[in-house]
C-alpha cells in the first residue's frame, strides 16, 4: 500500500549569528515533512506492515528532499533525524511502525551511510502541534556538537485521520558549539558511537 499524501513541505533553517557571534559558514539543516493519510485511524489493527512499507518509501522520499534542500550531497550531510505526529484518531504505534522498522535503510542510502542509531520521536496532536525533530551525526553518536533538534510545524496538520512525518538532514553541528565532546576530525564511524 503506497502512501495517500496530501502534502509534502520542506523547511531549510540558515544561522547566521548567534549570541552576536558570526557563524561562519552558517550552520544549515533541512526537513522534509509528509502529511499522509493514517489507513488504521479510528481502530485497532494487529498487523501494521502496510505503514512498515510507507516508512520506507517515505526513508528515501524525505530524506532526498531534505537533502535537494540543502543543495548537497547525501554524504555530506552530517546529522539526520525523523519524527511522526499522528492526528487524535491515530495511535502511538502507528508513528513507530513508519519510523522504526524499515524507515532508516533508505535514509543512510540517500546520506550514503549512517552507522548512527537515527533519533527519533513521535506524538498525538492536532493541527499545527509542534513536530520535534532530534538530531544526532550520522555516523558517531558521541559527537557533542551535533545533538540538536529542529522544530518544525504544518497549520493545517496532522488532522484527526492523518500522520505528519518527517526526516531533517544537517550540514554541521550546532551553532558555535563548545562543550567538548568527540570531534569530527576523531570519528572513525564504525561502530555508530565514535
Amino acid at each position: 500500500m503506497p502512501a495517500v499524501i496530501r502534502k509534502i513541505v520542506v523547511v531549510v533553517e540558515e544561522t547566521l549569528s548567534e549570541a552576536g557571534r558570526a557563524v561562519s559558514p552558517p550552520t544549515r539543516r533541512a526537513a522534509a515533512i509528509a502529511v499522509i493519510e493514517n489507513p488504521f485511524a479510528g481502530k485497532y489493527v494487529e498487523d501494521l506492515s502496510p505503514l512498515i512499507e510507507i516508512g520506507e518509501e517515505l526513508g528515501a522520499l524525505l530524506s532526498a528532499k531534505a537533502v535537494a534542500a540543502l543543495g548537497i550531497e547525501g554524504p555530506k550531510a552530517q546529522s539526520y533525524g525523523k519524527a511522526a505526529a499522528v492526528g487524535e484518531n491515530g495511535e502511538l504505534e502507528h508513528a513507530a511502525a513508519l519510523l522504526h522498522p524499515k524507515m532508516g535503510a533508505p535514509v543512510r542510502k540517500v546520506l550514503g551511510k549512517g552507522a548512527a542509531l537515527i533519533p527519533s520521536s513521535k506524538k498525538r496532536g492536532g493541527p499545527g502541534v509542534a513536530l520535534d525533530i532530534p538530531l544526532g551525526h550520522k555516523d558517531a553518536a558521541f559527537v557533542r556538537s551535533h545533538f540538536d533538534g529542529m522544530e518544525v510545524r504544518i497549520n493545517d496538520a496532522p488532522r484527526a485521520n492523518e500522520i505528519m512525518v518527517a526526516v531533517a538532514v544537517t550540514d554541521s553541528g550546532r551553532p558555535l558549539p563548545r562543550v567538548g565532546g568527540l570531534k569530527l576530525d576523531e570519528i572513525k564511524g564504525e561502530d555508530g558511537l565514535r
